[in-house]
């Protein structure tokens, strides 16, 4: 099929009539039919508006369900709305409070960011995403905890009270005192680190024989180490909240269709991919059904934004995913809000 056409290349009637479709499908996900428009006061018959129909589905613009005589827009007549004629709405004071309370979590980040897709999710009654990269702990202290004669258990606290555990395996032979000598060094030692600064020490340190580690517990800070730096080199932070809010009235009648975006969802590589590409400028991102491949079978509706932190570097990506009959408008703009209150946690 050929690009969508510009708006210009309509004439004032069918754009106030694509229009008057539009706004009602995206209200209540019903196609609109010509009776419905005559009694919007458009001082035309409905023979006259059945011809501009006619002619807005032969642009690719509407379609006519077939269980129903009304119109609907396709994706391509849904682009042309969204680039051409939406008229976005400013998010409420009360909209903003709800999304900068939840910023304001107090705990880790990654509890903030969760927190704040949440209230996202809940304004927009979309399933709601954020991805930022892993950001590297500030390390508070480091303890290893044994789960039998082979393996133990390493746990970083970092500084602003987060927790997360990593399985070592332990050299053979190693004792629980080991154990807590390796623990002890790397609190003494890496308190107040990263976790790349604090192996470039222990790399230094061990390789000019700074330390009087015994030889079990310097195999142990090692190996401690390198599973830290590796897992968190590789990892990216995505949160997706509110799928449920995908299952509404409006879902019954197309249970399929969500059922695909759910599984959909559950593809987090795909969906990291996704809002990778929408990191890229600064714009809003709007990828309407199947201008996304990830998205091509549901049939849905991805708004995303990057935000930025104080050296002006993207740090990361928030939106939101649902049905294509979106209140665009309106999500758009809580969107773009959202993203500036994450730059600002995040900057």
């Amino acid at each position: 099929m050929s690009a969508t056409p510009p708006i210009a290349e309509l004439s004032d009637r069918a754009r106030d009539i694509f229009r008057r479709v539009v706004d009602g499908y995206l209200q209540d996900g019903q196609p609109v039919g010509s009776k419905t428009l005559a009694q919007a006061g458009l001082n035309l018959s409905p023979a006259s508006i059945r011809g501009v129909l006619a002619q807005l589905e032969a642009m690719g613009l509407l379609a006519a369900p077939h269980t129903s005589a009304g119109r609907m827009p396709t994706e391509r007549g849904l682009r042309l709305f969204v680039d051409g004629m939406m008229q976005a709405l400013e998010p409420s004071a009360e909209e903003r409070a709800q999304i900068e309370a939840r910023a304001a979590n107090r705990g880790p980040v990654e509890e903030a960011l969760a927190a704040t897709t949440a209230a996202l999710s809940g304004l927009s009654a979309c399933a709601g995403l954020v991805m930022v990269p892993k950001r590297e702990a500030v390390l508070r202290s480091i303890g290893f905890v044994p789960l039998g004669q082979a393996q133990a258990l390493a746990v970083l606290v970092a500084e602003d009270g987060g927790v997360e555990n990593r399985v070592v395996d332990l050299p053979p032979g190693i004792g629980a005192s080991a154990l807590v000598e390796a623990g002890n060094y790397m609190t003494a030692t890496l308190g107040g680190l990263t976790l790349a600064e604090a192996r470039a020490r222990i790399e230094r340190e061990l390789g000019e024989g700074q330390s009087a580690l015994d030889a079990a517990a310097r195999t142990l800070v090692e190996r401690g180490l390198a599973v830290w730096s590796e897992d968190g080199a590789r990892r990216s932070v995505l949160i997706v909240r509110g799928q449920g809010r995908l299952l509404d009235d409006a879902a019954a009648a197309d249970l399929e269709r969500v059922r695909e975006l759910l599984d959909d969802l559950e593809g987090k590589q795909e969906v990291a991919a996704l809002l990778g590409a929408a990191s890229a400028g600064d714009a809003t991102r709007i990828f309407i059904g199947a201008e996304n491949k990830l998205f091509a079978l549901s049939g849905s509706s991805v708004i995303a934004k990057p935000f930025r932190g104080l050296d002006g570097r993207v740090v990361g990506v928030v939106g939101v995913i649902g049905p294509t009959r979106l209140n665009y408008a309106r999500i758009v703009p809580i969107v773009d809000f959202t993203a500036a209150t994450l730059a600002r946690l995040m900057g």
